[in-house]
């Protein structure tokens, strides 16, 4: 019966089929693992104690014979009397006329309703025939779609508890069982949708919560592991001494964390497995010199590299700063969707014929004219994951290059190891010397004359300074600052030495790239701009950042910005005018002027926000557990990962019969298909 379509069901007809669909439940199987996303807990409390409209469970004998009475259509009202104590509570039914027959005087009952302490009344909400010690007092509550109901969706898990319960496989070896005293499967899955105790609930949760964490990892390593048998890299061989060469040149001497990831990364491209890695650096903490020596080391090799970016603004910035530090020893192109005709033909027929050593560029890089000599290494930065249609692209252009990610967003441990289970992670977790923190202060809008001061101030000491924006314009649906208005204001109010920019989305590339060479020149001291500027714009002298509305951003955005400034050696300042009324957005600037460290940043954000929203929608690498909570979680997850190691290095998937039944459902999972390169 497990797995019969669920019209099979004697009371499943067409319409409830189809919004039994709607919830992923196709099969009688699929009523078993549909748990409740909440269980309320009844608990008696005596009448003094429950406040007037409360919702509260009463137990009480019924004194007297329950009277119905039917108004409008099909509506109907059923009275009877209940003796709780000493005190008679008159007990009101609406539209549950069949109870007359079930409420019998003498009998115990417990009663759940909202209580009318001036009638000493009760509006019943769930009705028990029985004392509370016999009632079921957790009770399972249930997603439901369309017009299916609480009590029919209840109904249908009843029947296939008791039809189908028994043809549940155990699919965890003993051994976990005995050491995480957990229950075994049928007995949880019965525990979860029949609760007896509140502790044989726990334990369920528990059971299923290692479960699907151990799965999901053993489904990352699964990948990992195939991945790097099947891929073919582009091994590459270099001469060591011109990379020592190139790097004992560099203006600035590698941290111990950055010559750590070095190492790493130098070790995926000599290996003859492909390269999939991702790497983690806090804004400022030097991972384009990562990229930069990978890239090289690929040139040395005589091999192509690619450096993706989501931005043309910063596929400007990167082919800016890769040609001052490559620029004498490799061929560096940018292509971009603004270069058209004659100029992007040529830069496709040198990188065809091996002319150009290294592309930087955005998506321009993968279409289908985009055609490599011999391309060894591609980099994409601030891209969480390299989509799959994009990694299909390379795949059918025949390519097989090593792949680095990097991104500046910090990535909390319990996500990384979530989404990036399948990959190498590399994290640069210092940043480099002499750089002082960016001071972070939280103001209302009352000191708005005072931030003004500030900024004229540090502009004549010879430094420059943004204001960011939320909106373009004046929205009638927000009360918001927008950077049209705060740039005519800051216009008006600043000297005439000082020349204000703006700086927004709407701007062509061009007019975006005369004004970024303008501010990077000194040439306007002021930058007024929306979020445009949020990822990888690298002015130095810029020192301060104003931050209008402030509550507005995410921490993770708010840490983005603040990433601007701070990046050369004088001391700079945030600051965030912000008025948050709800109790988040005052956390969120709490955070912000505690720490500039982003992995802590990471957490309370992973922690405001819940796992689903840190990626923002696009996200495709978050699995949707039922029961499980990688926030809430995380020390559970923590064991499952390493559970999954040992899993596979031990090789048990393979040759421990034990193990067979989790083998079958890790190779017919459709992620798997997904992730592992062909």
């Amino acid at each position: 019966m497990l797995n019969e379509p669920v019209n099979q069901i004697p009371s499943v007809g067409d319409k409830t089929e189809e919004q039994l669909a709607m919830l992923d439940i196709t099969k009688v199987g699929d009523l078993l693992f549909h748990f409740p996303f909440r269980y309320d807990f009844l608990e008696l409390k005596p009448l003094e104690e429950i406040a007037h409209e409360e919702v509260a469970t009463i137990q009480g004998e019924v004194v007297s014979e329950p009277n119905v009475s039917f108004y409008g259509k099909k509506k109907s009202r059923l009275n009877c009397t209940i003796q709780v104590g000493v005190v008679a509570v008159k007990a009101v039914f609406f539209n549950q006329a069949f109870l007359k027959d079930q409420l019998q005087v003498g009998q115990t009952v417990t009663l759940t309703g909202k209580w009318d302490m001036h009638r000493l009344q009760m509006t019943v909400h769930k009705f028990h025939r029985q004392s509370f010690e016999e009632a079921n007092s957790i009770e399972p509550v249930y997603h439901t779609k369309g017009k299916l109901t609480l009590g029919q969706v209840k109904k249908l898990i009843n029947y296939a508890l008791k039809s189908s319960l028994e043809e549940v496989d155990e699919i965890l070896p003993e051994k976990y069982l005995h050491n995480y005293k957990i229950p075994q499967r049928q007995t949880a899955i019965k525990e979860l949708h029949q609760p007896s105790s509140k502790a044989r609930l726990k334990h369920a949760r528990r059971r299923f919560i290692y479960e699907e964490l151990f799965l999901f990892q053993l489904k990352m390593q699964y990948i990992r592991r195939e991945n790097k048998a099947q891929s073919i890299g582009t091994h590459k061989e270099y001469d060591q001494d011109q990379l020592k060469d190139f790097v004992s040149r560099l203006p600035f001497e590698l941290t111990s964390s950055q010559k750590r990831v070095l190492k790493e990364i130098m070790d995926d491209l000599k290996s003859a497995s492909r390269m999939n890695r991702l790497l983690q650096g806090d804004v400022g903490s030097g991972k384009t010199v990562i990229a930069a020596i990978a890239l090289y080391t690929t040139a040395l090799s005589g091999q192509q590299g690619a450096l993706m970016v989501p931005t043309e603004i910063l596929a400007e910035q990167h082919e800016e700063s890769l040609n001052e530090l490559l620029g004498d020893k490799l061929k560096v192109a940018l292509l971009t969707g603004s270069i058209k005709g004659k100029k992007r033909q040529d830069i496709l027929t040198r990188l065809e014929n091996g002319e150009i050593d290294l592309l930087v560029g955005t998506h321009a890089l993968i279409q289908d004219d985009t055609l490599f000599n011999q391309l060894g290494l591609v980099i994409i930065d601030e891209q969480h994951r390299f989509g799959v249609s994009q990694r299909k692209t390379l795949r059918d252009k025949g390519l097989t290059p090593d792949v680095l990610f990097m991104t500046a967003t910090p990535i909390p441990r319990t996500l990384s190891i979530t989404s990036f289970g399948d990959m190498d992670v590399s994290v640069i977790d210092e940043m480099p010397k002499g750089r002082l923190p960016v001071e972070t202060y939280w103001v209302k809008e009352n000191m708005i004359e005072r931030i003004h001061q500030f900024l004229i101030e540090q502009i004549n000491k010879g430094h420059q300074a943004y204001v960011i924006c939320p909106l373009i314009e004046e929205s009638d649906q927000l009360d918001i600052q927008n950077a049209v208005d705060v740039f005519e204001e800051l216009n008006d109010i600043m000297p005439e030495s000082i020349k204000v920019g703006l700086m927004h989305g709407r701007l062509s590339a061009q007019e975006k790239e005369e004004l970024m060479r303008q501010f990077a020149e000194n040439e306007v001291q002021l930058l007024v701009s929306t979020t445009v500027i949020e990822v990888g714009v690298n002015v130095p002298n810029a020192t301060t950042m104003v931050i209008y509305d402030a509550e507005r951003f995410g921490l993770a955005q708010l840490h983005q910005l603040r990433g601007r400034v701070g990046r050369g050696s004088e001391q700079s300042y945030c600051i965030l005018l912000a008025d948050p009324k709800s109790e988040n957005g005052k956390e969120r600037m709490r955070v912000m002027t505690e720490t500039t460290d982003g992995f802590e940043l990471s957490e309370h954000d992973l922690q405001i926000r819940g796992p689903g929203d840190f990626f923002g929608k696009r996200q495709s690498g978050l699995p949707e557990f039922k029961v499980a909570n990688i926030v809430d979680d995380y020390r559970a997850l923590e064991v499952a990962r390493q559970d999954a190691v040992n899993v596979m290095n031990d090789r048990k998937l393979e040759e421990d019969s034990e193990y067979a039944r989790i083998k079958s459902l890790i190779e017919s999972d459709p992620l798997i298909q997904e992730r592992i390169f062909d």
